[in-house]
């Protein structure tokens, strides 16, 4: 079964999937900033253009097309487009 997700007033979309009995989603970031509160560890995996991430207060990290970055369980993130809409796969590891 498909789940449409809608966040921030519909600046981030995604549609949630189970495959193997894992859970994951596909969506697209609108140019803007975002926070993000997890429960379970995250794997974020950019698909189209450019995401900017600060996982934990850690500092903010580039991350374009094809990278990866993983967001730990129980935790939050920060993410931004950068230069227009941005598209990416998050799987969830716990």
């Amino acid at each position: 079964m498909l789940k449409h997700n809608t966040y921030f007033d519909g600046k981030v979309q995604s549609i949630g999937f189970e495959r193997n009995g894992l859970r994951a989603t596909v969506g697209v970031i609108a140019p803007g900033e975002y926070r993000f509160n997890t429960a379970a560890a995250e794997r974020m995996t950019v698909l189209s253009g450019q995401i900017q991430a600060n996982v934990g207060d850690a500092g903010w990290a580039t991350f374009p097309t094809g990278t990866v970055f993983e967001v730990p369980a129980n935790g939050a993130f920060d993410v931004r487009a950068v230069g227009g809409p941005a598209a990416y796969l998050c799987e969830f590891l716990g």
